[in-house]
Formats: C-alpha cells, sequence, structure tokens
C-alpha cells in the first residue's frame, strides 16, 4: 500500500515516542508499503515558541530569549540521543537542529528589539517546531538502517495564500507535490515532512493553523494518490462521544466523510475540520489509529455513507461559546439584514458555528467562539441603529450540543426522540439549528445542563 502517515505531538512527544514511531514506520516499510510519514512538533515546544514570542515582544527580554533556547536545546538534544542510537546520524542531526536553533534565536532577538509579532512573524517562529522534529525523526528512521529523507512542507510543494496563520493550500500544490515526493516514494525510502507548515509563492513561511499537520497528511495523500492516509492519535479512533464526558463512549469502526466533517466541525478533537477535504475530492480513505495500540484497526472514514443500524453516530460537546440574540421589528422584511449581520462580521474576522432564524425575521440567533464575543457584539451595534435593530443581546453561560449521523437522513421522529429526551431530564433547549442534509441537529442549552445532555442522548441512540 501506498499510505501517508501523520503522527501528532503525542506521538513524537519525545525521544522515546520518536524511536517507537521509527520502528513503527520501519515494520510497514519492511512489508512493502510505501511510506510518507508528517510529523507534528515535540510535545509542548509550539505552545512554548507562541508563549516566548508574545512575551519577549511585550518585554524586550533577551535574557529570556537565550533561557527558552538553552531549554528547548536540551528538549531536541535529549530526544536525539533516545532516538537514534548511532553516533554519525546523531552529529549530523545535531548539526541540523544547532543551524535551526541559531535562525531562531535570532528571530527571536529580532522580536525583543522591535517590540512587535506580526502574523508573518508569528508563523516564521512557530514553524521551528516540526522543522526541528523532522530531522529526529528522520535520523531515526536512517538510525534502524532505512533510507530516510525530510522536506519541510513548502520543499514538499504545498504552496499557500498570504493568509498567515490559516493559510490555504493552491490548487497548484498537488502538482508540485506529486512532481516532488513520487519519485522518492519508488526509491524504497521514508521520506519525512514536516506538518503544519507551508510556503507562499514568495517563498515565505506560512501555516495551515493549529492542529493542521492533519491537513498536511491529507493533501499530500491526495496529491501522491495515495491508498489510505493514517493519522497516528492517542486515541483509538473517532468516538461516539468525549469519554471524559461519557465513560461508555466507544470507537466507531466506519464513518463517512460527511459525519467526520460533522463531527469535526462540532467539536470532535480528534481531526482538523479541514483535514478531510483534500480526501473527499480524491476520495481517499481516512483512517484513524492509535500509535500506542497499532494492532487496533481505527476508524475508517470512507466517501460512501454505511447503511447503519445507528441512526445517530455520535453525541459531541462545545464549550467555551456564546449567544448573540439580534432582535428587532425593524428587522421584518427589510431586505439585506442577514447580509448586513454577516457581513459586519465577516469584516471582524468573527466565525459563525451555528444560526438560527424565525419566520418572523424579527429575531435572529447566533453561535460564536466566546473570546469573539465583545468584538461581534461591537460589529453588530456599529452596522444598525435602533430603527432596525432594537437590541444585541448576548449569553455566554451557554454550551452547543450535536447530534450526528447520516442514518438520520429521511429517519422520522429522530428530532423528536432528541428532544423528547431532553424534555424527560427537564433541559430547556435555548436555540435549534438543523441544515437540509439532516445529518446534524444542533442545539444550545444551559452550561449546567450540558453534560447531562450529552449523556442522555448517548443512552436513548446506544451509540
Amino acid at each position: 500500500m501506498r499510505i501517508v502517515m501523520k503522527f501528532g505531538g503525542t506521538s513524537v512527544a519525545n525521544g522515546e515516542k520518536i524511536r517507537h514511531v521509527a520502528t513503527l514506520l520501519k515494520g510497514f516499510h519492511d512489508k512493502g508499503d510505501e511510506l510518507i510519514a508528517v510529523t507534528s512538533a515535540l510535545g509542548g515546544i509550539t505552545d512554548g515558541l507562541l508563549s516566548t514570542a508574545k512575551d519577549v515582544s511585550k518585554n524586550g527580554k533577551v535574557s529570556q530569549v537565550k533561557e527558552f533556547i538553552a531549554d528547548i536545546t536540551k528538549k531536541h538534544y535529549d530526544a536525539i540521543h533516545a532516538a537514534i542510537d548511532n553516533e554519525d546520524i546523531i552529529s549530523e542531526t545535531i548539526e541540523v537542529i544547532d543551524l535551526r536553533l541559531d535562525e531562531l534565536e535570532k528571530a527571536l532577538i529580532g522580536t525583543c528589539y522591535l517590540g512587535e509579532l506580526t502574523p508573518r512573524s508569528i508563523d516564521y517562529i512557530s514553524s521551528y517546531g516540526e522543522r526541528l522534529a523532522a530531522p529526529i525523526v528522520s535520523g531515526s528512521i536512517r538510525s534502524l538502517g532505512i533510507g530516510s529523507k525530510w522536506f519541510t512542507g513548502g520543499e514538499a510543494g504545498i504552496i499557500t495564500d498570504d493568509n498567515y496563520g490559516n493559510a490555504r493550500p493552491l490548487e497548484k500544490s498537488y502538482d508540485l507535490i506529486k512532481e516532488r515526493l513520487s519519485p522518492i516514494l519508488n526509491c524504497s525510502i521514508v521520506t519525512v515532512v514536516t506538518g503544519f507548515i507551508a510556503e507562499n509563492e514568495a517563498g515565505i513561511i506560512t501555516t495551515l493553523g493549529r492542529s493542521g499537520s492533519d491537513f498536511s497528511a491529507s493533501i499530500i495523500g491526495a496529491a501522491v494518490q495515495a491508498d489510505e492516509i493514517w493519522l497516528w492519535k492517542e486515541v483509538h479512533g473517532i468516538m461516539t462521544s468525549d469519554p471524559k464526558i461519557v465513560p461508555e463512549a466507544k470507537p466507531l469502526a466506519q464513518i463517512s466523510y460527511i459525519e467526520a466533517m460533522e463531527l469535526s466541525y462540532f467539536g470532535a478533537k480528534v481531526l482538523h475540520p479541514r483535514t478531510i477535504e483534500p480526501a473527499i475530492k480524491h476520495r481517499i480513505p481516512v483512517r484513524v489509529k492509535n500509535t500506542f495500540e497499532p494492532s487496533f484497526e481505527g476508524t475508517l472514514i470512507v466517501a460512501d455513507q454505511v447503511p447503519s443500524q445507528d441512526v445517530v453516530k455520535a453525541v459531541t460537546l462545545i464549550k467555551n461559546v456564546a449567544l448573540i440574540n439580534i432582535c428587532g421589528s425593524g428587522m421584518m422584511g427589510t431586505i439585506g439584514t442577514a447580509a448586513r449581520v454577516f457581513t459586519s462580521l465577516a469584516n471582524a474576522g468573527v466565525n459563525i458555528i451555528m444560526i438560527s432564524q424565525g419566520s418572523s425575521e424579527a429575531n435572529m440567533s447566533l453561535v460564536i467562539i466566546e473570546e469573539q464575543l465583545e468584538t461581534a457584539v461591537n460589529a453588530v451595534r456599529s452596522e444598525f441603529n435602533r430603527n432596525v435593530v432594537g437590541d444585541v443581546v448576548y449569553d455566554r453561560d451557554i454550551c452547543a450540543v450535536a447530534v450526528v449521523g447520516a442514518g438520520m437522513d429521511g429517519t422520522p421522529g429522530v428530532s423528536g426522540r432528541v428532544f423528547g429526551t431532553l424534555g424527560k431530564e427537564k433541559i430547556n433547549v435555548i436555540m435549534i439549528s438543523q441544515g437540509s442534509s439532516q445529518h446534524n441537529i444542533s442545539f444550545v442549552v444551559s452550561s449546567k445542563d450540558a453534560i447531562n445532555a450529552v449523556r442522555a442522548l448517548h443512552r436513548e441512540f446506544g451509540t
């Protein structure tokens, strides 16, 4: 098989785990599989890079930069010696790491003196987590007697727009990746690519957003026409709910692309929301597996909706959200009100998670990320006068719950069971949203009722 395997931060958290990953890759290589490994940064490194950059841009302390560099140098040296047992390869890897750390130190000191941190510089600094990890992963593979070569995402061919922090790949990326990586696949070596990072057409580093390593793997998998894309995590697969909330939650053996998309957008943290877009386009199966229990089959995500006796596949919970109610009699019959609301929020950089509007048009409800609440409220209030929108009120003390399953489509009574169950539990529903696809029923409840709601629905549908 031709497989693109992505290893997350937990899988490559330290040298011992990197060695485990290298051994895992060797096993598949020895069976004849063609492999590309996409790696995240070592555990905690990206967070450390970002927090240090923000701190020193404000306080200008070069001494803090020196301390940070010393700390991550030790972490990566320790990882090298634990992951690699060949002295020549250790020396080669340390040489590469030293060059990268020197570049990083200069960038952080520059941030101290400039006293500012632009989106472009944040992408550049945060990219070092993966750029320090990839040489170690590749070196560990080589120390096991297998050829390996590593690339940054940009070197591999992932070219994006200039939206620093959340860049989108350009269509030309797929041809570039195929051109650069396919010949190496045929040379029987394990290619290692940095996840999360890419570059724009000017060669400047961009990033695909937090958790974007999954997205990197999906882009590469689509480009090289992989048989499957494997996302190695610390869990058995995509679960029917969050096990921390529902202890009896279990992994799903197989789900469809559309179900996985719904789950990723509605709180299932196993997948990056955009991960499977390239896989959907190129109809490549995606498998979520557990790095530390590789024999477990995990969850297979496929194009076709699989008939199942389970009408509902999963129940998810989204915390840290807020509800905005926009109301006013002047909204009734006024053409373009919704367009003005959405445009004002878009211009303010606010992402809308859920929307609900009654047929009277006198009230519109929106769910957004809580940290964007003040920005959103100010944007809407600035857009309208009191003659159109009477008031903009909000509620922070809420959570959103989503009930997901392709089997809901065309099945009578699902909504009745959902809201009947909530009624029996005496849980008040504040807002409801359902798309015409019928794959997802989403609603808002008070934070105090959220966990009870998820558990009750999980029991009701036997997921």
